[in-house]
């Protein structure tokens, strides 16, 4: 039993000094480095990035200062990785007509390319990309309306902060189909991209809106912070309790509050799969020249509510959520 166990350490301490003369230096486009949903995506490239370490490589996280001039900004990310020699490259495509070029460049240059987060299967076979992964945004957008429709709600708004945005302009579409699909209608309702992340400003505008449009009993929207700000807006417009929210992404405040009954639901994207699944990939694509036949990898969407939150709130305490 001895010399099998020296044996089996033998063998696997040759097998990793063998690949540990191996190394991929892989980018990452991601959000802003306050942005609570993008830290988790980032939690997920850098865990993912501990094997890519031991290999002799690195992970290199690139994120906008702020979402003003999004497409534009993570154009100029994505080149800066080709200039700095990366072996492979995850982005997501938030804004195709102004990123579009980019990722093209990274494919003729014959950088191995996967999207994440935005832009689904349909922009990975439009670039030539290797995959897909992340939720399906316009599902996302359907889930949240068919459940607030479901929920007697008929009629709604999606607040979106980031509009151009195609993943942003998916779930508001894709929430306005939900509530149809529920017998419900719904509008969108576009805000400076300032607006995002501005607790003041969507409150201001959520609270007006609600005021000018009574019959709006159903709040959508695209982000947690904004989830939380539309909140606030609910309560200065003295709705809390007759208007029902439902947003992507959550945090521990979100959650409480569905724990509490103060909001209905949230949708999951399970970001931290994202940024993990995205990097382990294409590690293993530059160093063993593996692939993954399935080449749209959903992480989402989930509903998570009143019945799912506790398993929720467990998978926050270990940073993973």
């Amino acid at each position: 039993m001895k010399l099998f166990k020296i044996l089996v350490s033998t063998a696997v301490l040759a097998a990793y000094s063998a690949s540990s003369t191996l190394a991929a230096d892989i980018f990452v486009i991601g959000g802003k480095p306050d942005d609570p949903f993008w830290s988790i995506v980032k939690r997920g490239a850098e865990d993912a990035g501990k094997v890519v370490e031991a290999q002799g490589g690195k992970v290199t996280w690139l994120g906008p200062q702020n979402y003003d001039n999004l497409g534009v900004d993570a154009a100029e990310l994505i080149r800066q990785a080709i200039d700095q020699k990366a072996d492979a490259i995850v982005g997501p495509d938030w804004v195709p007509e102004a990123m579009d070029p980019a990722f093209k460049a990274v494919v003729d240059a014959g950088i191995p390319l996967v999207i994440y987060n935005a832009g689904g299967l349909q922009a990975a076979d439009r670039l030539g990309a290797m995959n897909y992964v992340g939720s399906d945004d316009y599902k996302g957008g359907v889930a949240g309306g068919e459940y607030l429709a479901k929920a007697g709600n008929k009629k709604g708004v999606c607040i979106n902060t980031l509009p151009g945005a195609a993943n942003i302009e998916a779930y508001c579409g894709g929430f306005k189909e939900g509530m149809k699909n529920g017998g419900g209608e719904a509008d969108v309702l576009p805000l400076p991209a300032t607006s995002f992340g501005s607790a003041t400003a969507v409150a201001q505008a959520v609270k007006a809106y609600l005021l000018q449009h009574q019959g709006v009993t159903a709040v959508f929207t695209i982000g947690n912070v904004d989830a939380n700000s539309a909140m606030n807006g609910i309560t200065q417009a003295g709705k809390a309790g007759q208007v029902q929210l439902c947003g992507i992404n959550f945090d521990e405040t979100i959650l409480n509050n569905i724990k509490d009954g103060k909001q209905a639901c949230a949708i999951d994207q399970q970001g931290y799969w994202q940024g993990y699944l995205a990097v382990s990939i294409l590690n293993g694509k530059v160093n063993y020249g593996l692939t993954v036949p399935t080449r749209e990898i959903l992480t989402g969407p989930g509903i998570i509510d009143k019945n799912t939150v506790e398993l929720t709130i467990a998978g926050v305490k270990a940073g993973a959520r």
